[in-house]
């Protein structure tokens, strides 16, 4: 019998915590998913995630919280995160950071290990280890625990990220981009046995930029002052990918995932 992890796209904002409320429930049962990640990056207004809005991710079915280069822009998640085993920081972060940057999860007879990496382009306020050298020696830790390992590599270009996909080609499951907010169309299994996607997408708002108000980001643009980005609730979807493993824990299948909430929302 398969196991199947539903990775999601980034959670941004109350409109992607309505998705996940209102839908996830249903799609794990409709695709019959054994553990589920998603990256939280934008859970807390589009920016970063609080400790009570990873509570109730996790309390609404979401087994691990993955995160980026805004993990600590609220200031209670520094606190919280060595606290919680579902959260996972960059692993790539300095050494005495708080929290952990993998971890493996038991699930049934399986151990799943999840890692989190930050890729170097584009991030101007943040200087971390090179990833592309990190990720070996976290393959080692946890090759001889672990059934099944993916990661999630939260990178801005598809340059870096498609060098790390050939880089861990055939050392791990699954490589699940993100960062964009922009689900791709690019859902593969490399030659050497990886499953790997571009990026992931959002969940929230599959219009808007990002998820968020149009006028405002567009402002933003024409003035280059910042102004406090708004929640958009238009058009919202689940977005991810599902990545089916083997009895021999092999990766046999990765296919991205959109799934559209028709709810409405109430004031």
């Amino acid at each position: 019998m398969s196991f199947k992890i539903l990775i999601l796209g980034e959670i941004v904002g109350k409109p992607g915590i309505f998705c996940i409320k209102k839908g996830l429930t249903r799609l794990k049962e409709e695709y019959d998913v054994d553990f589920v990640v998603a990256n939280g990056e934008g859970t807390t207004g589009g920016f970063g995630i609080g400790k009570n809005h990873s509570i109730q991710l996790h309390k609404l079915g979401i087994d691990v919280i993955t995160t980026g280069e805004k993990v600590f822009f609220k200031k209670d998640m520094v606190s919280h995160i060595g606290n919680s085993s579902y959260i996972l920081r960059p692993a790539n972060y300095p050494p005495g950071t708080p929290g952990r940057g993998w971890r493996v999860y038991k699930v049934g007879n399986k151990n799943v290990a999840v890692v989190s990496l930050l890729g170097q382009s584009g991030f101007h306020r943040i200087h971390l280890s090179n990833p592309f050298t990190f990720i070996p020696d976290i393959i080692n830790r946890v090759k001889d625990e672990a059934d099944i390992i993916i990661l999630d590599f939260h990178a801005s270009t598809t340059a870096e990220k498609y060098s790390m996909f050939f880089h861990v080609d055939g050392s791990l499951n699954a490589v699940l981009g993100s960062h964009s907010k922009a689900i791709s169309a690019d859902a593969a299994v490399f030659p050497k046995g990886t499953g790997v996607i571009c990026d992931t997408g959002r969940t929230g708002s599959s219009t808007g930029v990002g998820g968020l108000a149009p006028d405002i980001e567009i402002e933003q643009f024409l003035s280059q002052i910042p102004e406090r980005s708004k929640e958009w609730w238009n058009d919202l979807e689940i977005q991810g990918a599902i990545v089916e493993i083997d009895d021999e824990n092999k990766t046999k299948s990765i296919k991205e995932i959109r799934y559209p909430i028709t709810e409405v929302p109430n004031d």
